[in-house]
């Protein structure tokens, strides 16, 4: 009797091309979700882009337009020592300034509230009562790419308020399967930063803006991978356009419809109602400027995570206050959450004032940009750097949470210590050996953006009560 086997080779392609056949197919589109998409490729992707994380940020950066602004005061300062060091304020809304509060109440990390009245998380509150839908705008660096903490906390907040979806979505991402929350695709746009040489008219709260070419499309299906995000109710795409344009949108359940645009200057908004798990776009208009793409909830809670690598917060600062009145006809919000510090600090500077008034002229036009929303500030999350043949919390990561708080209270808004909520000093190594940082350790694992949205939506709902 014969006992030869087959090839070991070919076993090998057939159980590959098993994989990538099964990995193309649409499984949870086909089965109404019940069961979860497969993809070889995007869990590639995925370790791909962590893999880059670390390479990138064993040293992270300072950005550039923090240094650029540092170097104006420094000069100011030069020109006119009496006066330079008001020119960087923007004053807060009154001459009291709130002492430090303390941040624990024994396991739970309390967000301080720096508000005039204190009146706390206000605006929020009142969105959930009215039973209306209540947008958060989580707007930040690397910490959060890829819907890390964010996608956790959007879970823990529909969970308890309502709703669906995932928010504010970019028209286009290099590593679209970094994240798990969506899955995202398309092509033929050309996306633009607000650190770059971008057009003051098109800066928003994202800081990023993209351009169509002659064919353009966006392309954004739900995964089953959280309880709220294989399906929504609305979509929304927001956009300017300059010129007369053909845009055509496309859902799961319907066929292309053809939208015919009128020029304008002004934010226009296409809205699909009904149930979804799937919405596209396409034009063949070239010079479109696509603001966003919004899928969420009538009602409940949709939460935007806006993240721009490299990015220390002063930035937006330029945004487009005029855009963002136009665009809060369609998106407003009611509570921005701004989390930075990660490309300000370094681990010889001890001393971040200059940093913290830039960042009370952030929060004050943020302010002014979205009058409803209450402003919640984030401090820096424990950091690690190697001492000798060990790694320890950066030694000036407190400076640096100092400046966060002062920034908070002088410009009378919220703040929540990251940090503390980690486990404070030495929290990084804890981390670290427990799978929730990367070996980076700065940047947290997806594990590691579960545990601290759980700390940070149990002092949310600790400041509704």
């Amino acid at each position: 009797m014969s006992t030869q086997k087959g090839s070991p080779f070919l076993v090998i392609i057939t159980a590959v091309t098993v994989i990538i056949i099964v990995s193309l197919l649409p499984l949870s589109r086909w089965t109404d979700g019940r069961v979860k998409d497969f993809s070889l490729f995007s869990d590639i992707l995925h370790e791909v882009e962590v893999i880059k994380d670390i390479a990138d940020n064993e040293e992270e950066a300072i950005d550039p337009e923090l240094i650029k602004a540092m170097k104006e005061e420094e000069e100011k300062e030069n020109r006119n020592p009496l006066t330079a060091s008001d020119s960087v304020l923007s004053q807060p809304i009154d001459t009291i300034i709130a002492p430090p509060k303390p941040s624990r109440n024994g396991d739970l990390v309390m967000i301080e509230d720096y508000t005039t009245d204190g009146v706390g998380l206000i605006q929020f509150r009142h969105a959930i009562e009215s039973g209306s839908l209540a947008r958060v705008a989580v707007v930040g660096d690397s910490y959060i790419e890829g819907d890390i903490f964010t996608q956790d906390l959007r879970e823990k907040l529909q969970t308890a308020y309502g709703g669906s979806g995932v928010g504010y979505m970019s028209m286009h991402s290099d590593f679209p399967g970094f994240r798990r929350s969506v899955r995202q695709g398309g092509k033929g746009w050309k996306t633009v930063m607000a650190n770059k040489k971008a057009d003051p008219r098109y800066i928003g709260i994202a800081e990023q803006y993209a351009v169509s070419t002659t064919s353009a499309n966006a392309s954004y299906e739900g995964t089953s991978a959280f309880s709220h995000t294989s399906g929504w109710d609305r979509s929304l795409f927001l956009f300017i356009s300059p010129q007369n344009s053909v845009i055509n949108v496309k859902t799961s359940d319907g066929d292309w419809e053809e939208r015919n645009i009128t020029a304008s200057d002004s934010v226009q908004c296409i809205e699909v109602s009904g149930p979804t798990s799937r919405f596209e776009l396409k034009t063949a208009t070239s010079g479109l400027i696509g603001l966003g793409v919004w899928l969420d909830a009538a009602k409940g809670v949709s939460l935007d995570c806006m993240s721009s690598r490299g990015f220390s917060g002063v930035t937006l600062t330029k945004i487009n206050s005029g855009l963002c009145r136009q665009m809060a006809e369609f998106v407003d919000y009611n509570l921005i959450i701004l989390e930075f510090g990660i490309n300000a600090m370094s681990s010889s500077q001890k001393n971040y004032s200059v940093y913290s008034s830039h960042m009370v002229r952030v929060i004050n036009h943020i302010r002014a940009c979205y009058p409803r929303a209450d402003i919640l500030v984030m401090g820096v999350g424990d950091r690690g750097e190697k001492r000798g043949g060990t790694v320890a919390s950066m030694a000036t990561a407190p400076a640096m949470i100092s400046a966060q708080r002062d920034a908070a209270r002088r410009a009378h808004c919220l703040f929540w210590d990251t940090r503390e909520a980690m486990g404070g000093e030495g929290a990084v190594v804890e981390w670290s050996n427990a799978g929730l940082i990367n070996k980076d350790y700065i940047h947290m694992t997806h594990k590691g953006g579960a545990r601290l949205a759980d700390e940070l939506f149990r002092a949310i709902q600790n400041n509704l009560q």
